[in-house]
This record gives C-alpha cells, structure tokens and sequence, in this order.
C-alpha cells in the first residue's frame, strides 16, 4: 500500500476533571475527584477498505495507550468514525472479563461509561461503551439494517476485538447490559449470538423480540425482509442466563413505540412489556425441556430514568451482580 494512503493515527488527548459520585454497596455519599483522559482517534484509510472484523483480525494494531484506572474515549481503529469509551481497573486488563454497557436513544454513553467505572473498578474487569450515533448507527436497537445500513452487532464484536487485543482482557464471552434502547440491542444480540455472551441484564427495554417463529424479526423470530442474515437458535440463547430490571413505576409512553398490535401482543407499558417477555421466554424454556434462565426484577419507585435507576434503584448493584455474582469471586485477580 502507498505510504501516502495508507492508515494514518492522528491522536489527541484531552485530560479534565470531574466529580464521580460512587454508588451502591460501599460507595455511597463517597465523592471523588477523577482524572480522565479522552482520547480521540482518526484513522485514514485508502479507498479500498476491509470490513473492521476484517481489519481487526488481519492484525490492525489498536493503540495501547489505555490507561488502567482512566475513562477513555476513543475510535475504532478500523472506522475512524465509530467512537467508543473503554475503562480497564487499577488492576490492569490481563485476562479480565469484558462488560458492555450499551445506551438507549439520548446517547448518554458517556454517562453510561462514568456511573459505571465505579463498578468496573471494584470487581476487576473492563468496561466498554460504544457510541451508537443515530446517522451512523441507525436501527442499532435491532442490530441495524441490511444491506446498506451498518450492522450494530457486528459493529460492536469489531470493538471488542479492538480492546481485547490493546487490553489483554478476555473478549470470547461478553457480560452485557444496555438500557432501554440499548436493552432493545443487549436482548437481541444475546438471541442472535448467543454463544458470544455469557450473561446478560436487560434495563427497561421499550419492546422485545419473542420467541416466535410465527412472526417476522423484530418482533418474533421470524425471517426479515431488511435483515436476511440474523438467525436464531432458541435451543442456545436459552441457556442464557438473562436479568431483565425494570421500574414498577415505568408505566409511561414517552418515546415508547405503540401500535395496536404491539400494544395487544406485548402490552401497553415497559412493566408489562418485561414481564409479559420474560413469562414467553420461561414458557420457550420449558417446552423444550429446558430450565428457565430469564427472571425479571421490578423496583419499587422507579420511572423511566437511567440517572435515577442508578441513583435511586441501585441499577449499578443489580447489574454487576446479576452479571459477575460477588465482587469477592472476581475482584481480587492477583
């Protein structure tokens, strides 16, 4: 390739300060004063360019300037265009789990990626958050549109690639979460690529894929016109284990998607809707002999709030303990 063309990284760093309020068990009232670098990263390519899997796993060298106990914003080495937040604890990433926290519709990532540091931190593994943008990300809450859209889930295992290759973390198996929009994608990706994920925790999806072979994707596992190649193995994604949280006080419908059809066949709330999904995938369970592994867990007091869930509802907690169990099994990798 011409020197010329070929990939170039332009960085830059920006380091600020900001006020990290640490939630849940043990860190509650206790304020601490972060330094975090924001790292940005363009890569320019030649015209003529392999997919980011492609790229990744031909050996495209991400940089290795993550800093332990740092939240860093970064690119895709591959898609300059596709930015994502990565944390890896104190303890370093050598073997560490990977948890992705994926946002819903106002884009809050980088939220996302600060209320989850804490616990990042505390049980020992890195975190990631990837930015799905509404132009260059469109549909990502049903892992995108074919042919021409970018394929959200794809994008996403390009990523992971991406930090377990500069990290050393362990990226074969994902502890994934998302909320609401980005639950919509947690619950889907763990239906089409269930043997990537090794637990998954649903926050207060907007509405569900059931599985239904009688209706079309999104809504059931039926074929898709717009997405050909998603397929599903119910006999695998149900062994999943899978958490779905949502507030007993979600009962609203703003940015909630309504239709007779889906209001009749899901319910016309985000409780109903969780907990009428979780009874079908119990049910789906069952009847093939299978344990049931999808619980829901309502809390008291709780609306349609990220920064409230997490506030309030001890989201952090719920999460990371549905997800990694006692801090004290994973934590201490010494």
């Amino acid at each position: 390739m011409d020197a010329s063309r070929g990939p170039r990284a332009v960085r830059a760093a920006q380091r600020f300060t900001f006020e990290l309020t640490r939630l849940g068990t043990g860190w509650s009232l206790i304020s601490l004063l972060c330094t975090v670098t924001v790292a940005t990263h363009e890569v320019y390519g030649g015209a003529s360019e392999p997919s980011p899997v492609e790229r990744v796993a031909q050996g495209a060298d991400p940089s290795s300037d993550v800093q332990p106990g740092e939240v860093m914003r970064r690119a895709l080495q591959a898609d300059s265009s596709q930015a994502y937040f990565v944390y890896v604890s104190k303890q370093g990433g050598q073997g560490a789990p990977i948890f992705v926290t994926v946002h819903g519709i106002s884009r809050n990532v980088e939220e996302h990626a600060m209320l989850f540091a804490p616990y990042a931190e505390k049980y020992g593994v890195v975190l990631v958050a990837p930015f799905f943008t509404k132009d260059g990300n469109p549909g990502y809450q049903w892992l995108g549109r074919e042919p021409s859209g970018r394929r959200a889930d794809m994008t996403l295992d390009a990523i992971i690639q991406e930090v377990a290759v500069s990290t050393g973390a362990e990226g074969k198996k994902l502890y994934l979460f998302g909320f609401s929009g980005g639950a919509q994608f947690a619950h889907r990706y763990t239906l089409a690529h269930p043997d990537r994920v090794a637990r998954t925790a649903v926050g207060a999806a907007g509405w569900y894929t059931f599985p239904d072979r009688r209706t079309p994707y999104p809504y059931g596992l039926g074929p898709s016109r717009d997405r050909p190649s998603v397929r599903f193995e119910p006999e695998k994604f149900l062994r999943v284990p899978i958490t779905v949280l949502v507030g007993e006080n979600d009962t609203g419908d703003e940015h909630l998607r309504q239709s007779a059809i889906v209001d009749r066949r899901q319910g016309k709330t985000r409780l109903d809707r969780a907990q009428n999904w979780v009874a079908a995938m119990r049910r789906a369970a069952e009847e093939r002999g299978l344990s049931p592994l999808v619980t829901c867990e309502r809390v008291p007091g709780i609306e349609h709030s990220f920064k409230q869930f997490m506030e309030r509802g001890k989201l952090g907690d719920k999460v990371f303990e549905a997800l990694f169990g006692s801090s004290r099994t994973l934590g201490d990798r010494r």
